[in-house]
């Protein structure tokens, strides 16, 4: 397996308000600390111009998380979308976010049918820009982003030719079951995001009686092998399927103070790749 890490473990969010925010160099040298070699870039901003930041680290990026609005007829994402990926190494993936154009993740529109026609035609446009200028580039379904239930997935499988981003957590919350996306459709997932969940918390973001925001904060993301996701029954079909791609480990928090160092998000990020080490 190809284990990477992802600054959201250390709240590292693009959110605004998003609780406190370590450093750069606090989250990467933790990672170092536990002999991770790869990780996600984080939100843009977050890690500093100096390319040789990562390297001093023993890291490289494998993946950058990208949110653009796609579904607008009066908005073309795509000088923008391009401008961030050629500042990616070209074996960087995109991972791309439909997003809503407003901060956070706990409210969304409804798309109507020219919504959606752009959406996946965007979708289709930046899939095959990037894959001309020899990059990957997937799509996140994402709580509180424009792709989020299930039923919104298999409608961008049908109407796009963009491999997704697995991210097991947000399906999960989103109402989807990624175990049977995996077993259904393997070749169209290209990348991977490897979260655990609380069933019981998830279905209340879904009821509407908890905000995700909150939903994280009450640790609606577990422990790798802790939470109601079949990670181990995920993982075995992707390899039985030929994957051979990156497995992220992500488990979102909001820090409200700087933790003791070692402690806290590294604990947690400790726990969940020696969960994965052990399936490999």
């Amino acid at each position: 397996m190809r284990i990477a890490a992802a600054p959201i473990s250390w709240g590292v969010c693009e959110v605004p308000g998003w609780g406190h925010q370590l450093t750069a160099d606090r989250v990467l040298a933790e990672m170092a600390g536990l002999g991770l070699t790869a990780t996600e870039l984080g939100p843009e901003g977050f890690l500093p111009a100096d390319r040789d930041l990562l390297g001093r680290y023993g890291l490289r990026a494998v993946g950058g998380f990208v949110p653009a609005v796609l579904h607008d007829p009066a908005h073309d994402p795509l000088p923008a979308l391009r401008a961030t990926w050629d500042a990616f190494d070209p074996d960087v993936v995109v991972v791309l976010a439909a997003a809503t154009g407003a901060d956070g993740y706990d409210a969304r529109p409804e798309l109507d049918d020219t919504g959606w026609r752009t959406l996946l035609g965007n979708l289709d446009r930046a899939f095959h820009e990037a894959k001309g200028d020899g990059r990957a580039l997937t799509l996140h379904p994402h709580v509180g982003t424009m792709v989020e239930t299930g039923q919104e997935v298999d409608r961008v499988l049908g109407g796009s030719a963009v491999p997704l981003c697995l991210d097991t957590g947000h399906l999960l919350i989103g109402g989807g079951d990624p175990l049977d996306l995996v077993t259904r459709v393997p070749e169209r997932i290209a990348h991977v995001h490897l979260k655990d969940v609380d069933a019981a918390l998830a279905a209340r973001v879904r009821a509407g009686e908890l905000t995700y925001t909150d939903a994280v904060r009450a640790g609606i993301y577990r422990r790798l092998g802790r939470g109601d996701v079949d990670v181990r029954g995920i993982v075995e079909r992707l390899t039985a399927a030929g994957y051979d791609g990156w497995y992220v480990m992500e488990q979102d928090v909001v820090l409200d103070a700087e933790p003791p160092a070692g402690a806290g998000p590294a604990d947690d990020v400790r726990a969940g790749v020696a969960f994965l080490r052990g399936l490999a």
